[in-house]
């Protein structure tokens, strides 16, 4: 019976701390597209580039109004291929592109353009063609290589896309001083300060982060973004697991 009633007090504690968090994620947005309309914001640092596995670095430009300083916008990597091209970063991003018509992995039908940066693959998910991929690729890609300092790139993973533990582990031994992780769970050995578990407990079957738009979109809820940025310093904010 004790055992019944706490079950029943941890499940009620559980979708109230649900409420509350899409309350306060309805209460940032709003500010956000407050600050956004009249243009004020305390991001000082507008020269950063971000490289993530997904559509986060995409989101973070158009947030802010910023061109894109990256080419990773519109598009993801499967987790391997990702870790892959941190570990030889400099050498990857100066290959061309290479569009082909079978992926190695299997995992969803096809429908958007697929390309390889040598042996790493590259999936256009929002472009409608190999030509607009191609194009929109290079241009920011050598945008951003006019101001390839290191000191001034932002990694980020998360747990989608073939993306388990171990790949976030060894993403956090990579020689890069700016980096950060998102997953459902927490992992062993990495601090929040490091990695950063998303709450969303009306998903009981919750395996991964959401997508990259949502994901940057939520974030604030965890952490200081513009902090981030502006001073190469990560700051929890409201929720900590």
């Amino acid at each position: 019976m004790i055992l019944l009633k706490y079950a029943v007090v941890h499940f009620s504690y559980i979708k109230i701390k649900a409420v509350c968090l899409h309350f306060e994620f309805f209460l940032r947005r709003k500010i956000n597209k407050q600050i956004k309309n009249t243009n004020v914001t305390s991001l000082k640092n507008t020269d950063f580039v971000i490289i993530a596995n997904n559509c986060f670095g995409g989101q973070v430009y158009k947030s802010f109004g910023l061109p894109y300083n990256t080419p990773f916008v519109g598009m993801f990597l499967y987790g391997p291929c990702y870790l892959k091209l941190l570990q030889n970063f400099k050498t990857y991003i100066r290959k061309d592109l290479v569009f082909i018509q079978q992926s190695i992995y299997e995992d969803r039908e096809k429908t958007y353009p697929v390309a390889k940066l040598g042996d790493i693959e590259l999936h256009f998910s929002h472009y409608t063609s190999e030509e607009e991929a191609s194009e929109k690729w290079y241009r920011r890609r050598n945008r951003m290589l006019k101001n390839f300092d290191f000191d001034n790139f932002y990694f980020v993973i998360s747990d989608r896309e073939r993306v388990d533990n171990k790949i976030i582990q060894e993403f956090h031994k990579l020689p890069f001083k700016n980096k950060l992780s998102f997953g459902a769970k927490t992992i062993n050995n990495l601090s929040p300060l490091k990695h950063v578990a998303l709450f969303e407990a009306f998903k009981r079957d919750q395996i991964q982060v959401p997508g990259g738009t949502k994901l940057f979109k939520i974030s604030s809820l965890y952490f200081d973004f513009e902090n981030w940025i502006n001073n190469k310093e990560i700051k929890r904010t409201r929720f900590v697991y």
